[in-house]
């Protein structure tokens, strides 16, 4: 596995953090959990990994910027780089025992992201980027799919939750989308959502409301792997605004089309 010194660093404490993760994974029914809100939860496991992470990160590049789902922002003496990581992506998922979950790690420079990890520990798969070096699962060159017909793919989404204030924009894309698609997935953590884009798995990936620790380090993979990704919006940022839409290039203006119901 060949990548720069900071990617080096990345891939070492996504892995560090994910051994934690798994041994807390294989006693899920033991964790201590405190609600953060309807259907949001974190954990004793959560809150360690973003130390472990942290602790690597930081002691390695102690001028950087930092963006943690548990601990927030911090201004690093270097203004122009910042670490952006959610320790446990699909915690839910985590908490009921589902296997789906990953440890998210991006760089961003001077407002671009150049490089990103998401290490899916329970079934030990390591996708990372960097720019300009393509995108990789494990030792595996990834590439987005090939498909160029809609009615052949599959898309992945995310569906808010309780009260969650997207829902009625997520309920009519799917009633515009299924209906011209061979299916559409919803796993619960974004992170692996955008690998499995980058991966060629899904065709394409789309959701609002979501942070800029859910999809940073996934917006590298499916651009170094061929991908498309924009706001769902013409005009906005995915990390200003938290939405995004990705795909291959074959079939992602006819996708944001639907998705944007023009």
């Amino acid at each position: 596995m060949q990548g720069s010194a900071n990617l080096n660093l990345m891939i070492k404490a996504a892995r560090k953090a994910g051994r934690s993760l798994v041994k807390d994974f294989r006693e899920v029914e033991n964790l201590q959990v405190s609600s953060k809100g309807p259907g949001d939860f974190v954990s004793k496991a959560d809150r360690e990994a973003e130390r472990i992470i942290k602790e690597e990160l930081m002691g390695g590049r102690p001028t950087y910027g930092w963006l943690g789902e548990e601990t927030g922002g911090e201004e690093g003496a270097d203004p122009t780089r910042r670490w952006i990581v959610d320790p446990l992506d699909g915690t839910t998922n985590f908490l009921h025992g589902l296997p789906h979950w990953a440890v998210s790690i991006a760089l961003e420079h001077k407002g671009e992201i150049v490089a990103g990890v998401v290490f899916d520990a329970a079934k030990d798969e390591m996708f990372w980027a960097e720019k300009g070096a393509g995108a990789w699962m494990n030792d595996s060159r990834l590439r987005v799919s090939g498909r160029n017909k809609m009615i052949e793919s599959i898309y992945a989404t995310g569906i808010p939750f309780a009260s969650g204030g997207t829902l009625p924009a997520s309920l009519q894309d799917l009633a515009r989308l299924m209906p011209v698609c061979a299916g559409v997935r919803r796993w619960g953590a974004a992170a692996l959502d955008l690998a499995y884009v980058a991966a060629g798995r899904y065709d394409g990936y789309w959701e609002r409301g979501i942070k800029p620790w859910d999809m940073a380090a996934g917006m590298i993979l499916v651009k170094e792997a061929g991908g498309m990704v924009s706001a769902i919006r013409e005009g906005d940022e995915p990390l200003v605004k938290g939405s995004i839409i990705c795909g291959n290039q074959s079939l992602f203006e006819p996708f944001r089309k639907i998705i944007r119901g023009e």
